[in-house]
């Protein structure tokens, strides 16, 4: 009787709420927003990864989007019911606009809208062909000269960027690019993935022996096909890789490893980009009407060009170039930085015998996995979850349905609660001399990460070896180096056989420097970040993150990349972006972002 009661409060709300949007009756819309309201929405309205926020914000985007949208059909999704807790009523809803259907989450405070998150789910007339509409997979009727599944896969394969050029080109074959070529595959964009390694899935198999991802499972799937049920909670970077690998062929993607490009310009007249690429030797001219970036999060390797460098005798690289602990039994490591890459390394190059040293520049947020697990992504990524319904797509669209900025509000309890749990291993980090933080405004982890993309370690080890004075710990600032040896700032001296410099990496945009030009990259500006305005996320406010999955100052240029989990979620709506394009559908971006920072 109670959900009852609460779908008819919900659904008599969205009769008022969908009529007066279908009678552009702005005002009225904008009214029934409360004093203190978000509409985040996810490419169906702005044509944009935008939030608006506050009624003028709302009213702007009405005003400028309504005419074009044409939104019709609000009602509670097929299958769910309102929820009414503690003056509280939200539930999930579905809609239309004029060339696609919508999917989406709403509060309702005090009968009015608090939160409304509002997202593509598909284009009208270009859905993907799955579940009843999937391939038939053989023809219908026998004919002559007919091609088999493999000649028809191996005739484009041939095809593609030779006689025929892809609409979409990406940039970098790392998970992000994989789980969007599907996406792209699904909607029959032809795409072509160039990646400089030989194999996919080899960006993770290259890097140093001890890494494995730090988030569950849950939170990791790809598109389409999810992990097994016996994979491990925190997979190994080899096992990835496979998985990988795996999935571009099962997939089907255009996947050119060994391929680097070489230069890219964009030409205005025509609306597409040049691109040279270099094959195996082979050097290919493609023409993509759509350019994405997608090389992860970040860009170059920050190495700080330290005095002494070029004098040092032993062997010293960035922490992406580090090839694992082998060759250093006996030797004496300093590792500068003490993020996750900084832990990894350190932990390994003990357990192969190194003597092993980190240098900690600046405060670092450390949780360890088994309460991050249990009571920040256990809550929506999980067995458990799983149990009570949440699927993974449902939970992907329950953390989209909060807006950055109330996303602070939300995690501080969390890890206020994690505190308290792991109060003495904080106590004994604190004892060992490490520096903790919490971020700026408390609020833990996730945080950091969305706003400056470091700073943190999850730990699986790590820190109990810092606790125990296996790894040791040095604070401060380097200030040079010497033929054998790391000097901090307050003259201590390091002796060192190896220097890893675990110091980070720059923005996406670099890489947009080196392939097109310096004019384009600052044309885009600094990718990543929400302009918090705490360190190393410089204001104004933006509100989502700068660059990401939507379009660019740029024409044509994209960016797509960070954990699994963003890359999974966002690479639909950045799919369905390229696919109206390619299908010539009218795509009014509201919001497009401005440029505040050039890196």
């Amino acid at each position: 009787m109670l959900e009852k009661t609460s779908n008819k409060k919900l659904s008599d709300f969205l009769d008022r709420f969908g009529g007066a949007l279908q009678a552009r009756d702005i005002e009225t819309a904008a009214s029934l927003f409360h004093d203190d309201c978000y509409w985040r929405d996810l490419v169906i309205f702005t044509w944009n990864i935008k939030t608006m926020e506050g009624r003028d914000d709302i009213r702007d985007m009405l005003t400028n989007q309504l005419d074009v949208t044409k939104p019709l059909g609000w009602a509670i999704a097929e299958g769910e019911d309102a929820v009414e807790t503690d003056g509280l009523l939200e539930g999930w809803i579905r809609f239309e606009t004029e060339v696609a259907r919508g999917f989406g989450h709403i509060r309702l405070k005090d009968g009015r809208i608090w939160t409304l998150l509002t997202t593509m789910v598909e284009l009208k007339g270009h859905e993907e062909p799955a579940g009843s509409t999937r391939p038939l997979g053989i023809p219908d009727r026998p004919e002559k000269g007919g091609r088999t599944w493999k000649e028809e896969r191996d005739a484009e394969a041939a095809e593609l960027g030779h006689s025929k050029q892809p609409y979409c080109l990406i940039i970098g074959g790392g998970q992000g690019a994989i789980g969007l070529g599907a996406r792209l595959k699904q909607l029959g964009v032809p795409t072509i993935i160039v990646e400089k390694n030989e194999r996919a899935g080899d960006s993770w198999r290259k890097r140093y022996k001890s890494l494995c991802l730090h988030d569950p499972v849950w939170y990791d799937h790809m598109p389409y096909l999810p992990f097994p049920a016996n994979w491990p909670v925190f997979s190994p970077k080899d096992k990835i890789g496979d998985w990988l690998e795996m999935y571009a062929k099962v997939m089907e993607l255009n996947y050119w490893g060994s391929t680097e490009a070489k230069s890219a310009a964009y030409d205005e007249e025509k609306g597409e980009w040049t691109v040279l690429v270099d094959r195996a030797g082979e050097k290919i001219t493609l023409r993509p009407k759509q350019l994405v970036f997608a090389t992860g999060m970040a860009s170059k390797p920050i190495v700080p060009n330290l005095p002494g460098r070029d004098l040092f005798k032993g062997d010293q690289h960035h922490s992406s170039r580090h090839p694992g602990p082998e060759g250093y039994a006996g030797k004496r490591a300093v590792v500068i930085g003490s993020n996750t890459s900084a832990h990894d390394i350190c932990a390994a190059l003990w357990a192969a015998g190194a003597d092993v040293t980190m240098v900690q520049r600046s405060a670092t947020h450390v949780v360890r996995s088994e309460p991050l697990t249990e009571l920040a992504t256990g809550v929506l990524y999980s067995e458990r979850a799983l149990a009570a319904g949440i699927t993974t797509e449902k939970a992907d669209l329950i953390s989209a349905s909060v807006p950055y900025r109330l996303m602070p509000e939300f995690q501080k309890p969390v890890y206020d609660k994690i505190r308290a749990l792991d109060a003495g291993f904080y106590a004994a980090l604190d004892q060992a001399g490490f520096l903790l933080d919490w971020g700026e405004d408390e609020s833990g982890l996730f945080m950091k990460y969305m706003r400056r993309g470091s700073g943190y370690y999850i730990d699986v080890g790590a820190s109990r070896m810092i606790i125990d004075g296996k790894i040791k710990l040095k604070v401060g600032q380097v200030d040079h180096l010497t033929e054998q040896s790391v000097v901090l700032a307050d003259r201590t001296e390091l002796p060192a056989d190896l220097v890893v410099y675990a110091t980070g990496y720059g923005s996406m945009n670099g890489w947009v420097a080196d392939l097109v030009s310096n004019e384009v990259a600052d044309r885009v500006g600094r990718v990543w970040g929400l302009g918090s305005g705490t360190a190393k996320d410089p204001g104004p406010w933006e509100g989502e993150p700068r660059n990401m999955w939507k379009p660019t100052q740029q024409p044509g240029l994209w960016f797509h990349g960070g954990n699994l989990h963003q890359s999974r979620h966002n690479s639909h709506f950045l799919a369905l972006q390229l696919k109206a394009r390619m299908e010539g559908i009218q795509t009014p971006v509201y919001g497009l972002q401005e440029v505040h920072h050039l890196s």
